[in-house]
């Protein structure tokens, strides 16, 4: 598959649509609108998404993954986009499990391609109940996964979006997050840097 070169994939870790995914589609949105970007969403919500059993069917058969659920709609996406934008809601103080899914699944994906993520820009956000409720670590676990797979991750820089966007819902879901100025103004800064690496 031919890697596009102007294509952001924006993946939505929440099972809800709410504050989460409002956050991903506006950052799509400004992308697209402000930098010219191509844009493409996928959300884990509604979606039938396998746990990793660690069969090694993967790394054994490199044809990969054994189990044939909504993720072999997700897999070309992935390897399509030049850009990522994992965006998920705070669970207990970290990511969400469904996100976190889909990250162990992509073991697959590297074990038929090793080359498959390597060269791409990725960037994360987080929407959080609490001001403070965990969005810094679960946008950590997300860089995580892109150091470990050869993405390069991208921040917003200091004052403002040092790691990625966080956002506060103040529990009260999309509303929440609508009203948020500072965390979409992070959002934007994470965007305006993919697009300087667009160039």
């Amino acid at each position: 598959m031919v890697e596009n070169k102007n294509l952001l994939l924006g993946i939505c870790g929440s099972p809800r649509k709410q504050g989460t995914e409002f956050a991903v589609q506006y950052a799509l949105d400004y992308a697209r609108e402000k930098f010219n970007f191509e844009t493409d969403f996928w959300t884990v919500r509604g979606k039938k998404i396998n746990f990793c059993i660690h069969c090694d069917y993967c790394v054994n058969e490199k044809k990969g993954c054994i189990h044939k659920d909504d993720m072999l709609e997700l897999y070309p996406k992935l390897e399509n986009a030049k850009f990522l934008l994992f965006g998920t809601p705070v669970f207990q103080g970290n990511l969400s499990g469904q996100l976190k899914t889909i990250m162990d699944r992509c073991r697959a994906l590297v074990a038929k391609n090793p080359q498959v993520f390597k060269g791409k820009f990725a960037a994360a956000l987080a929407v959080g109940g609490d001001r403070n409720g965990g969005q810094e670590i679960a946008i950590r676990t997300i860089l995580d996964f892109y150091q470990q797979n050869h993405i390069f991750s991208i921040s917003g820089g200091a004052f403002g979006a040092n790691l990625g966007a966080s956002l506060w819902s103040k529990d009260i879901g999309k509303d929440g997050v609508e009203n948020d100025e500072e965390g979409l103004r992070a959002i934007r800064k994470i965007i305006k840097r993919l697009a300087e690496l667009k160039k």
